[in-house]
């Protein structure tokens, strides 16, 4: 499985040279989209999983990231500490990171199951009532669950928004926190 990703990266990496070229390194110019720095931040996600990938040291598929602005999130639950730092250590080293914010969670194997299931009813409970919600529903807002821990991501309308959404997460049985990480649209 890791070598049939790590080929599919490569033929990725073989097809678009001139995106993924570290010598000649390109100042970012964002248009009025800002689709320039969403190309950037897609790329280093990329390369980032495709380092956890091939370091052995992590078990790369359980480990989620995001990158906003050059700022990489690292989500997920691994087995070990050692693990843990491995992954922030390995997307340290990727070109083009200004910083990595390390949420990953140490999970023993025995407990991963349980908490997988019930970080999955958390998510559907969420993201359910955000929907039932006038104000919320038309939002997009993402939900993720981590160990009882919610993680609300996205662009929404207003500070009143943005508020309500994470009160509403926050009044599910079994949140026993919120990171609200929704922006404002501006």
């Amino acid at each position: 499985m890791k070598i049939a990703l790590l080929f599919l990266m490569l033929i990725a990496l073989v097809a678009f040279p001139a995106v993924t070229s570290a010598e000649t390194p390109q100042p970012a110019t964002e248009s009025k989209s800002g689709s320039t720095s969403e190309m950037k931040d897609s790329w280093i996600t990329s390369k980032a999983k495709m380092k956890l990938i091939a370091d052995g040291r992590t078990k790369a598929r359980r480990i989620k990231v995001e990158t906003q602005s050059g700022v990489v999130t690292l989500r997920g639950k691994v087995a070990s500490s050692e693990e843990r730092a491995a992954a922030e250590e390995i997307t340290k080293g990727v070109d083009g990171v200004k910083s990595v914010r390390n949420t990953i969670e140490v999970v023993p194997e025995m407990k991963r199951k349980e908490l997988d299931r019930k970080d999955d009813v958390l998510t559907k409970t969420i993201r359910d009532r955000l929907e039932a919600d006038e104000q919320l529903k038309s939002a997009g807002i993402r939900v993720r669950a981590d160990n009882g821990m919610v993680t609300l991501m996205g662009t929404v309308p207003s500070a009143k928004v943005k508020d309500r959404a994470a009160e509403m997460a926050r009044n599910v049985p079994g949140v026993r926190a919120v990171r609200n990480e929704l922006q404002l649209k501006v």
